[in-house]
């Protein structure tokens, strides 16, 4: 008699763990270099079906006033209304529509997107560095995301002309997405 394995078995739920993960972006600054910046508050879960790879999910919430770019000046102005206001819409929010598979370590994660009162289908290149048990004794389980977004589409706007042509900010965001996941179940 062969042993069935029910499905409940093959779906496993991971946490992200924010000490070891990290969302940065980088932006164009006064056309001529790249200012980058990370976000500190993440959390989310990670629910992984092995049977089927396609039906696993993301969701995954940034703090939006974690926002840090080196510089106080430029954080306080991405926290105000011009950017994040971050006061009237404290999170950043990402849930998963989609996963599709290239190979075993290579998928494409298509979701929404919430920045403000925006919500934007976007598209990651994803890439499953493996899983592991830990010196503590949980499982672990790393990925790497990447995806570019153009800041407009979600209502971060402000800009000021250059004399010499061209713009402050530049439009378009470099996301570069670091993910440890614990195993909970």
């Amino acid at each position: 008699m062969t042993q069935q394995i029910s499905t409940a078995q093959k779906v496993s739920t991971w946490e992200i763990d924010p000490g070891h993960s990290v969302v940065e972006f980088s932006a164009r600054h006064m056309m001529i270099s790249s200012v980058k910046g990370r976000f500190h508050g993440l959390a989310g879960t990670i629910t992984v079906d092995e049977a089927n790879p396609e039906n696993s999910q993301v969701e995954a919430v940034i703090e939006a006033s974690t926002v840090d770019s080196r510089n106080d000046q430029r954080d306080t102005h991405l926290k105000s209304g011009d950017f994040l206001d971050a006061e009237s819409y404290p999170s950043i929010s990402f849930r998963s529509k989609k996963v599709s598979y290239h190979d075993p370590e290579h998928l494409k994660l298509i979701g929404d997107l919430t920045i403000k009162d925006v919500t934007r289908e976007v598209a990651l290149d994803a890439t499953f560095h493996g899983k592991m048990k830990s010196p503590w004794g949980d499982e672990r389980s790393g990925f790497s995301a990447q995806t570019k977004l153009n800041r407009k589409d979600f209502g971060l706007t402000w800009n000021v002309a250059l004399e010499a042509g061209g713009f402050v900010v530049g439009d378009e965001l470099n996301i570069n997405i670091e993910i440890e996941a614990v195993k909970k179940d």
